[in-house]
């Protein structure tokens, strides 16, 4: 029996959730439980919980993401929460930044198969892009790494006043507590932990929201910063 046949049917909440685009999720669904299984972006015994646990459990990630925003989906790997939130929302300009190969090609499959032109695949790690991608309103990650650490990585990609999204699990709380200090060093200056997709998802999904204030990744960024954007800018000249 192969992976795709496992695909459970999309439960009836996923029509409201992905309204006009749910057939394109059911696409993807069946991408991750073929290709993705395949090529190893997920693991084939995700496949009978991709609704719920991964479309879903990310695409609620939506309610609290602003209008007509920029983000960037740090680590997207098979594209979560990247796709299905540019599933729902087709008013957020997305880019999906995973630095290994084989992972941006099946991103890059996917965004075109589904027809997602506010969706940007870019090959990379946050710290590599500093200065390449312009900095974005809202960061996003899933499953990357301990709070400390990913906010290394995703907040010196903000803009000034923007706000990292973390989707976490029962240890948000706990996370969240340990890296105060480290947060604080990289200009954040308002740390909740928020539950979303009541009625879609159970559990709710827990997700870290933190807010920058003017300098995203504090001083130590900010010289990076302006390092790399001198750097770009000689390299257009030539």
């Amino acid at each position: 029996m192969t992976a795709e046949v496992e695909l459970p049917q999309a439960p009836e909440g996923a029509r409201a959730v992905f309204g006009d685009f749910f057939p394109e999720a059911v696409r993807y669904a069946e991408l991750l439980a073929d290709a993705g299984v395949t090529r190893g972006l997920i693991g084939p015994r995700e496949v009978p919980r991709l609704w719920e646990r991964h479309l879903l459990n990310c695409a609620v990630l939506s309610e609290v993401v602003p209008e007509g925003v920029t983000v960037c989906d740090v680590g997207s790997g098979a594209g979560l929460p990247g796709i299905p939130l540019a599933l729902v929302r087709p008013d957020l300009k997305i880019t999906l930044l995973e630095p290994l190969l084989r992972r941006t090609n099946f991103l890059q499959e996917v965004v075109e198969l589904l027809g997602l032109d506010h969706v940007t695949v870019v090959r990379g790690r946050a710290e590599e892009v500093l200065g390449e991608v312009q900095p974005v309103h809202v960061v996003t990650a899933r499953a990357v790494a301990p709070l400390d650490r990913l906010a290394g990585w995703g907040v010196p990609l903000l803009r000034p006043y923007g706000e990292m999204l973390a989707l976490k699990g029962d240890t948000a709380e706990e996370e969240l507590s340990g890296a105060r200090a480290a947060l604080s060093k990289l200009g954040v200056v308002e740390t909740e932990v928020l539950h979303v997709g009541e009625g879609i998802v159970d559990p709710m999904s827990t997700v870290v929201r933190v807010v920058v204030g003017e300098s995203p990744g504090g001083v130590r960024f900010a010289a990076k910063r302006a390092k790399a954007a001198r750097t770009s800018r000689t390299r257009r000249r030539r």
